[in-house]
Protein backbone atom coordinates (compact mmCIF):
# COMPACT_ATOMS: atom_id res chain seq x y z
CA UNK A 1 0.00 0.00 0.00
CA UNK A 2 1.24 3.49 -0.82
CA UNK A 3 1.48 5.71 2.23
CA UNK A 4 2.49 9.18 3.36
CA UNK A 5 4.40 9.93 6.52
CA UNK A 6 2.83 12.45 8.92
CA UNK A 7 5.52 14.98 7.88
CA UNK A 8 4.68 14.58 4.19
CA UNK A 9 0.94 14.80 4.85
CA UNK A 10 1.37 18.04 6.82
CA UNK A 11 3.46 19.58 4.05
CA UNK A 12 0.83 18.58 1.48
CA UNK A 13 -1.93 20.17 3.57
CA UNK A 14 0.10 23.38 3.83
CA UNK A 15 0.71 23.42 0.06
CA UNK A 16 -3.01 22.87 -0.61
CA UNK A 17 -3.92 25.75 1.68
CA UNK A 18 -1.37 28.09 0.09
CA UNK A 19 -2.38 27.08 -3.44
CA UNK A 20 -6.13 27.23 -2.91
CA UNK A 21 -6.55 23.51 -3.61
CA UNK A 22 -7.87 22.42 -0.22
CA UNK A 23 -10.31 19.54 -0.54
CA UNK A 24 -8.80 18.26 -3.79
CA UNK A 25 -7.24 14.82 -4.06
CA UNK A 26 -3.50 14.41 -4.60
CA UNK A 27 -2.69 12.43 -7.76
CA UNK A 28 0.50 10.38 -8.00
CA UNK A 29 2.08 8.86 -11.08
CA UNK A 30 5.32 7.03 -11.73
CA UNK A 31 7.28 5.95 -14.75
CA UNK A 32 10.04 3.36 -14.68
CA UNK A 33 13.01 4.15 -16.92
CA UNK A 34 15.16 1.60 -18.75
CA UNK A 35 17.82 1.71 -16.02
CA UNK A 36 15.25 0.71 -13.38
CA UNK A 37 15.00 4.12 -11.76
CA UNK A 38 11.71 5.96 -11.45
CA UNK A 39 10.37 9.40 -12.24
CA UNK A 40 7.65 10.51 -9.82
CA UNK A 41 4.89 13.04 -10.43
CA UNK A 42 2.27 14.48 -8.13
CA UNK A 43 -0.29 17.24 -8.19
CA UNK A 44 -3.77 18.13 -7.01
CA UNK A 45 -6.48 16.84 -9.35
CA UNK A 46 -10.10 15.78 -9.68
CA UNK A 47 -11.03 12.14 -9.09
CA UNK A 48 -11.83 10.06 -12.19
CA UNK A 49 -13.99 6.92 -12.27
CA UNK A 50 -11.05 4.61 -13.01
CA UNK A 51 -8.82 5.99 -10.23
CA UNK A 52 -7.75 4.01 -7.22
CA UNK A 53 -8.58 6.22 -4.25
CA UNK A 54 -7.63 5.97 -0.57
CA UNK A 55 -6.89 8.06 2.50
CA UNK A 56 -3.43 8.12 4.02
CA UNK A 57 -2.72 10.40 6.99
CA UNK A 58 -5.85 12.41 6.19
CA UNK A 59 -4.88 13.09 2.56
CA UNK A 60 -7.02 11.67 -0.25
CA UNK A 61 -4.60 10.02 -2.69
CA UNK A 62 -5.57 8.99 -6.21
CA UNK A 63 -3.74 7.21 -9.00
CA UNK A 64 -4.50 5.28 -12.13
CA UNK A 65 -4.22 1.49 -11.76
CA UNK A 66 -1.03 1.23 -13.86
CA UNK A 67 0.69 3.75 -11.58
CA UNK A 68 -0.52 2.01 -8.44
CA UNK A 69 1.29 -1.14 -9.61
CA UNK A 70 4.57 0.86 -9.62
CA UNK A 71 3.87 2.75 -6.39
CA UNK A 72 2.48 -0.05 -4.22
CA UNK A 73 4.73 -0.47 -1.13
CA UNK A 74 6.08 3.09 -1.54
CA UNK A 75 6.31 5.58 1.32
CA UNK A 76 6.59 9.29 0.62
CA UNK A 77 8.32 11.36 3.27
CA UNK A 78 9.29 15.02 3.64
CA UNK A 79 12.83 15.02 4.94
CA UNK A 80 16.30 16.46 4.75
CA UNK A 81 18.62 14.07 2.89
CA UNK A 82 21.85 15.50 4.29
CA UNK A 83 22.44 17.65 7.38
CA UNK A 84 21.72 21.28 6.64
CA UNK A 85 19.92 20.67 3.35
CA UNK A 86 16.43 21.96 2.69
CA UNK A 87 13.70 19.38 3.27
CA UNK A 88 12.10 17.80 0.22
CA UNK A 89 9.67 15.07 -0.73
CA UNK A 90 11.37 11.72 -1.08
CA UNK A 91 9.94 8.45 -2.37
CA UNK A 92 11.03 5.23 -0.67
CA UNK A 93 10.09 2.65 -3.28
CA UNK A 94 11.61 -0.84 -3.07
CA UNK A 95 10.87 -1.29 -6.80
CA UNK A 96 13.18 1.64 -7.70
CA UNK A 97 16.78 0.60 -8.48
CA UNK A 98 17.99 3.65 -6.49
CA UNK A 99 16.17 2.48 -3.36
CA UNK A 100 18.16 1.86 -0.24
CA UNK A 101 16.56 0.96 3.05
CA UNK A 102 16.54 3.92 5.47
CA UNK A 103 19.01 3.72 8.37
CA UNK A 104 16.26 4.82 10.74
CA UNK A 105 12.61 3.80 10.55
CA UNK A 106 10.43 6.21 8.57
CA UNK A 107 7.77 7.77 10.76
Amino acid sequence: MFKLTPRAAEQIRQAAKQGGTEGMALRFAAQQKEDGTFDYLMGFDDIKDEDIQFDTEGVIVIMEPEHYALLDETTMDFAELDDGEEKQFIFLNPKDSNYSKPKEPVQ
